[in-house]
């Protein structure tokens, strides 16, 4: 398939090592670049279709904001005389001139081949294998074009519903674009002679802030739900709208959903509420009601009583503010304001059978979370720690003595008291609790823990009928007026 616009990109095989094959123009070398004429690229025909290639002058990326350990693979590759792009969110974030978070390459080497240029190369990936160059802490992901799923052979396989289950067909630039979820990431920067080529239109959708999945949007979520997910990520992320096309089929096809790994849903969660965009990003998943495939429970609390949408609300915009000021925060925070709801109203079916609050909440705990292990699964490390929230809520109701000083020194003390300030912001009965906590902490960390334990040294003072450590003394009982009884 496409067989016609296969002619566009010439496949370069290196006939002798480190030199390029016959008829491309040589890259110069890193940081040696001459500079170029700003001649406007037109639109060139290919049948029924159209591939544009915009000039450095024309599209204004620079090399000075490329990541230096991507210009080096993307020379490599270039200079073993394989065809080498910087593809993807790197792309379209340096159209929009944001510095991109990650790099990734795309090349007509195949993985193998990657693996023999790179030492420090690692090949990963079942479904779609990858090279990954670590320089340090950072990777550069390195793929090999895909070719058209049409051409699914033993290398790729789809599942009944149509869901690619294994992707390992490999292609040409030509091939491979038509591969990629959106029209916005789907350009191609060449290294070659450092243009932008664009099958697409996406450089204009860009223009537009336009999100327009390539392809028959139907088609394209059955062979990956995920994408559905991604579209509400990268609409939340970018501020683009998603256009008609690919809008209509969500709200259809959202079911497809429950057959993706938990595990693969657990890191699209992650990408949704932690990338500074968590409001946005869940008001779209009630929009397009694709919250009942992720946190069934939560949506089902929220459809209930839409009152309990402002706490998560409260919580997501938390979360977006601690990573715009570069905080530290973690998953088990927003995961338990989800399922905070469903354990809360549960607790009372154990403790009216007599059962202590700190086991009934445990117990629901486990509950809760093995329900929801089956449509995304969280890690044990976050789990636990959300367990530790939960069971600190009642317990902020101490503020005095050794029970309230063992609050203070918990090791997610900080976890649980936002959790609590969430709470009262979103107008649950815990104000005063709020309050006193607050108030704590203003204090040196010693005068922190006097104030907890003589406050309860004066309780148990007044309680035991003692005071500054003397007896008191035992009244004689009164005699009465009246005469006794004979």
């Amino acid at each position: 398939m496409l067989n016609w616009i296969k002619s566009l990109t010439n496949k370069r095989k290196p006939a002798t090592k480190g030199k390029h094959a016959t008829g491309r123009r040589e890259a110069p070398a890193a940081g040696r670049g001459a500079k170029r004429k700003n001649t406007k690229a037109a639109p060139k025909k290919f049948g029924k279709h159209k591939v544009q290639v915009l000039s450095r002058g024309e599209h204004g990326i620079s090399r000075k904001n490329i990541d230096k350990h991507a210009l080096k693979v993307l020379y490599r590759l270039h200079n073993a005389g394989y065809h080498a792009c910087l593809v993807g969110g790197a792309v379209r974030d340096l159209l929009l001139g944001v510095t991109p978070k990650d790099f990734d390459v795309a090349t007509d080497a195949t993985p193998e081949q990657v693996n023999k240029l790179f030492r420090n190369c690692r090949l990963i990936g079942r479904r779609f294998r990858l090279a990954h160059i670590h320089f340090g802490r950072q990777i550069i992901e390195v793929a090999t074009f895909r070719a058209d799923h049409d051409e699914l052979s033993q290398s790729g396989v789809q599942d009944e519903s149509g869901r690619i289950v294994r992707d390992n067909v490999f292609g040409e630039l030509a091939d491979d674009v038509w591969r990629r979820d959106f029209t916005a990431n789907a350009l191609y920067y060449d290294i070659a002679d450092f243009s932008v080529i664009d099958f697409v239109g996406g450089f204009e959708d860009i223009k537009k802030r336009r999100l327009h999945l390539i392809g028959d949007a139907e088609t394209r979520y059955r062979e990956d739900p995920v994408r559905m997910l991604r579209a509400l990520r990268f609409s939340a992320k970018l501020g683009f709208d998603i256009d008609r096309a690919s809008r209509k089929p969500i709200f259809e096809l959202g079911h497809l959903l429950e057959d993706i790994p938990p595990a693969r849903l657990y890191e699209e969660v992650l990408k949704l509420f932690h990338s500074g965009h968590a409001v946005c990003s869940f008001e779209l998943l009630l929009e397009f009601d694709l919250l009942q495939y992720l946190f069934p429970e939560a949506d089902k609390a929220i459809k209930q009583d839409p009152a309990i949408k402002d706490m998560l609300m409260i919580a997501m915009r938390n979360t977006d503010e601690r990573i715009h000021n570069d905080m530290r925060v973690t998953p088990a925070f927003l995961l338990a304001a989800l399922l905070w709801h469903p354990v809360d109203s549960r607790v009372h079916e154990y403790m009216d059978k007599g059962m202590p609050y700190s086991v009934a909440i445990q117990k629901v705990a486990t509950r809760v979370l093995s329900q929801q292990a089956s449509t995304v699964s969280i890690p044990k490390r976050f789990t636990s720690t959300m367990r530790d929230i939960w069971g600190l809520q009642t317990r902020f109701h101490y503020r005095k003595g050794k029970r309230a000083l063992s609050v203070l020194e918990h090791a997610k003390f900080r976890a649980g008291y936002d959790f609590l300030c969430i709470r009262a912001q979103a107008g649950e009965d815990v104000k005063e609790d709020c309050e006193f906590w607050t108030e704590l902490q203003k204090l040196p960390e010693q005068q922190q823990r006097d104030t907890l334990l003589n406050a309860g040294q004066k309780s148990s003072a007044r309680s035991s009928g003692r005071s500054s450590g003397r007896r008191r003394r035992r009244r004689s009982p009164k005699k009465s007026s009246k005469p006794a009884a004979e």
